[in-house]
């Protein structure tokens, strides 16, 4: 049976203040061209469809047009809700809209009631989990400890019960939206840290023959069987090396598994510059970069007159202006972006409270920020949903 492994649209999302609808609709089109040229048995789709709970009413249309391409090709596609999504809205009008071969799986309580499909070979069990937030569904699943690896693990138990039941030699296929030991993150992620551990072992997926994984937006192999394709589009200039792609996955009829990336259409590549305004204007070697999209991180240790105006003379896509002026060694940094770059929440609170007392908090005190922050993010996802 082939695959084609697809996540985290955000339909609605824009880069820097460009809107990046169009670009989003080029990918639909891409996809659904992907899928009929490639004859493509099944289309996964691994969460993050939308950017936020309540998307904009073109994202909604993008989405309805998606819907209607992939039914007319009269291939199943089998989607979850993600992180972002509202699993609520993003799942009304499954049962119908399921009957047209769009299987969308949004409630924690069906992770061990597969979308069966089949090909000459026998049979092939698809499991949609949908972002589990271990505040809201640790009930669901009895768990104790709400973090996102105890949630998972019991999500898991029901799919691994639910196929021990089924008949010899029927292959298995997991759609989660997660974040995975091992995965290299980039910074348009939405933290989703509970408890001070955002990730969860591979080892949770044991048992199944491929894992579609959502949620990190660089394409990428955690495993043979385990793969995020990562989002088509960038969203943020720390994904200036990635390479936007899809996994087309063959899984053959014993199991086995061979996995291709497609690339997907982007409107223009990313630059990440560095150094002095003016070398940045002389240089020859950057001409290659005036019709990428820009980030510009300025040194000059004075802040030059009009750097916008002038980046965009030479780089007429310039998006990002960042100022990070050189130092004499020794220096203290004063920046705070600097400071607290790659810091957690709690961490940033913790270095506040060493601030103002002289000393860090003690255990028992970390704990408290912790849950505190736990709190806060389960409070956003509940409100988030309700709406």
């Amino acid at each position: 049976m082939r695959l084609l492994h697809t996540s985290d649209w955000h339909l609605g999302r824009a880069f820097h203040r460009v809107n990046m609808l169009d670009a989003q609709s080029r990918f639909i089109g891409h996809l659904v061209t992907t899928a009929r040229e490639r004859e493509v048995d099944a289309v996964v789709v691994s969460g993050d469809v939308y950017d936020r709970a309540v998307p904009p009413l073109a994202a909604v249309r993008l989405f309805d047009e998606a819907l209607h391409r992939l039914a007319d090709l009269g291939l199943p596609t089998v989607m979850i809700s993600g992180n972002h999504d509202s699993a609520r809205r993003l799942g009304v009008g499954a049962g119908l809209i399921g009957r047209a071969g769009v299987h969308l799986r949004t409630d924690p309580a069906g992770c061990g009631t597969p979308v069966v499909l089949a090909d000459a070979h026998g049979e092939v069990a698809f499991y949609g989990l949908p972002y589990l937030e271990p505040a809201l569904v640790k009930d669901e699943f009895a768990v104790e400890q709400a973090g996102h690896e105890a949630v998972l693990a019991a999500a898991m138990d029901r799919v691994r019960a639910d196929l021990a039941g089924r008949a010899p030699g029927t292959r298995s296929v997991v759609l989660a939206h997660a974040f995975v030991t091992g995965g290299e993150v980039s910074d348009s992620e939405r933290d989703i840290t509970v408890g001070g551990v955002a990730s969860v072992p591979a080892g949770v997926f044991a048992g199944v023959d491929y894992t579609a994984l959502g949620h990190l937006h660089g394409s990428q192999a955690i495993s043979e069987r385990v793969r995020y394709s990562g989002s088509p589009l960038p969203y943020s200039f720390s994904e200036a090396d990635h390479r936007k792609s899809m996994w087309l996955v063959d899984l053959g009829p014993d199991g086995t598994l061979a996995a291709e990336r497609i690339d997907c259409p982007v409107p223009r590549p990313l630059a990440r510059l560095r150094g002095r305004l003016e070398d940045l204007l002389d240089d020859p070697a950057l001409e290659r970069h005036t019709e990428a999209w820009v980030e510009a991180t300025l040194t000059d240790p004075v802040r030059p007159a009009d750097p916008m105006a002038r980046l965009a003379g030479r780089f007429p896509h310039t998006l990002s202006l960042v100022f990070e002026p050189e130092r004499s060694p020794g220096a203290p940094d004063v920046s705070y972006a600097r400071r607290i770059a790659g810091r957690s929440e709690e961490q940033i609170a913790e270095d506040f409270v060493t601030h103002v007392r002289g000393a860090g908090p003690d255990p028992r005190e970390q704990v408290v920020l912790r849950d505190a922050f736990d709190a806060v993010r389960a409070d956003e996802t509940a409100r988030e949903t309700r709406r």
